[in-house]
Formats: structure tokens, C-alpha cells, sequence
């Protein structure tokens, strides 16, 4: 494989966990708000996928998702925003396991960060290498 490859396929996965991360920050801002049943804010996941390009394979975002785990219900018949039935609904996020996602991306970004450190340092040898012979 070359080092052109390994790159692509080490870029790819960087820009992948970019969205995720962004996703997950986007959920932790959203964390605790409140609406309507219809509008209150939902987690959201990002969906990837593993494209094929004949010697590697490249990492792709091919969705974002929402959660479907059931909003948080209150009963605050004061509060604007609630239902007939006095409900409030707040988002599903969950902030510890957003928490533990985020350390997950930034740690999978970071391994990716370094392949391309170490090819980098790679061809720089190589390029050495030629020059001595």
C-alpha cells in the first residue's frame, strides 16, 4: 500500500471523527432544553460507512441521525411550552454518554493524527535514503 493510500485512508477517518465530534458538541449545547413534542431537540449519531476504492477503504459519513430513545417528560403546566396536559419535553440527550463519545472521537482522531506523523516521517526517510545512493 502506498503511503498516498494510507494517508487517504487515515484523512478520512480524521474527517469522519470531525463530524462526530461536532455532532456530539452539538448534542451537549442541546442538552436539557425544552419544547414541544414536536420540536424538542434530539440526539442526533452520525452513520458510517466503509468505502471500498480497490486497494483500501475510506471512511464515509452517510447520515445523521436522530435518537430514537423517548424524550424527557415533565409535568409543568406553567411553563409556555407545555402541552394541554401541562407536559414539557426535554431532550433525550444524555451528557455522560456524550461525555465518554467525545473522549472516544478525540482519541480515534488523534491515532489518526499520528499515522500520518509517522508517514510523513516515513517518506522524509525514504527521500534521505535516495539521496545518499
Amino acid at each position: 500500500m502506498a503511503f498516498k493510500q494510507i494517508a487517504e485512508i487515515a484523512g478520512s477517518a480524521m474527517s469522519a471523527q470531525t463530524v462526530r465530534m461536532n455532532t456530539i458538541a452539538s448534542n451537549l449545547a442541546n442538552a436539557g432544553t425544552s419544547g414541544t413534542e414536536q420540536n424538542a431537540y434530539q440526539a442526533r449519531k452520525p452513520v458510517f460507512a466503509s468505502v471500498f476504492n480497490g486497494v483500501g477503504a475510506r471512511v464515509q459519513v452517510v447520515d445523521v441521525i436522530g435518537s430514537q430513545d423517548p424524550l424527557e417528560r415533565k409535568y409543568e403546566p406553567g411553563n409556555p411550552l407545555a402541552d394541554d396536559q401541562g407536559m414539557v419535553f426535554y431532550s433525550n440527550v444524555n451528557p455522560v454518554e456524550e461525555m465518554a463519545d467525545m473522549m472516544a472521537a478525540s482519541r480515534a482522531y488523534s491515532t489518526n493524527v499520528e499515522v500520518l506523523v509517522r508517514i510523513n516521517g516515513m517518506q522524509q526517510q525514504v527521500l534521505k535514503m535516495g539521496e545518499g545512493a
